[in-house]
């Protein structure tokens, strides 16, 4: 998905963040259970080429999720979540979503103005495929999308907290600015399709909500190494229990640590 943007240039103090943990061109590839059964497949996916946004170097991040065989029979899944992210503050200046599941359709595209901390939400009419509806709405400083967040949660430095401490990370989705806080639950080994992986184990602390069982109904397992790759999550949902794990991956910026 191509898409071309241009915004005047912002003077904005961008802090800048030490990341030693993903580069451009990473893919990392998923399995998506529902109960026992597997019903899907997942890819995040890393741009090789360095984008520019508001005269910023920015990484294009792409998550894609479809459903896979007899399931799509029933109902057909295929989602891309993207956003462009500065590289260096790992920010997001643009997001896009474009949502297919069934007769369902949605396309959203959102900008993000870091002077005036705002985000503008367009969404396209699907039978003219004009982006319209056009709203603004106030963010945090140093706002992020969903994938943005996902890539943040990456250069946190783990090893720095105790179990039961929790971190927060601001964001902003379709409407809504948040500040989501997430409990670190230190350190576990997961069994995996390639052998024993250490992990940091992180709960995200919901707000009530008609999807999730429960405040801790979701479990992030984070590769406890240079990648801190999402190897693992768990949900708890009102209908059963789902989750992603990962499956392969190329692309790493470093070794991929794993207890045989």
């Amino acid at each position: 998905m191509l898409l071309a943007f241009s915004y005047r240039t912002k003077q904005v103090s961008y802090p800048a963040i030490r990341n030693s943990s993903f580069h451009k061109g990473e893919v990392l590839n998923y399995r998506v259970n529902f109960g026992i059964f597997t019903v899907g497949k997942a890819t995040t996916r890393i741009d090789p080429k360095i984008h520019s946004i508001n005269s910023r170097p920015t990484y294009k991040v792409d998550a894609i999720g479809e459903t896979s065989g007899m399931v799509s029979w029933i109902t057909k899944v295929n989602d891309v979540w993207g956003a462009y992210i500065d590289t260096s503050a790992l920010v997001t200046h643009v997001s896009y979503r474009k949502i297919r599941e069934g007769r369902y359709k949605k396309d959203e595209l959102i900008t993000f103005d870091h002077e005036q901390n705002t985000a503008e939400v367009k969404v396209k009419d699907q039978e003219s495929g004009i982006y319209k509806d056009t709203k603004e709405y106030k963010t945090p400083e140093n706002v992020r999308d969903l994938v943005g967040g996902f890539l943040f949660l990456r250069v946190i430095e783990f090893e720095k907290y105790k179990q039961g401490d929790t971190l927060s990370i601001s964001g902003f989705f379709e409407d809504t600015s948040y500040n989501l806080k997430i409990l670190y639950d230190g350190r576990e080994v997961i069994k995996t399709s390639f052998g024993k992986v250490p992990c940091y184990r992180l709960i995200p602390i919901m707000p009530d909500n008609k999807l999730f069982d429960g405040e801790n109904s979701i479990t992030c397992w984070i590769s406890d190494d240079k990648n801190k790759i999402p190897v693992k999550i768990q949900a708890k949902m009102f209908i059963g229990s789902t989750g992603i794990e990962l499956t392969s991956f190329s692309g790493l910026r470093n070794p991929f640590k794993i207890l045989y």
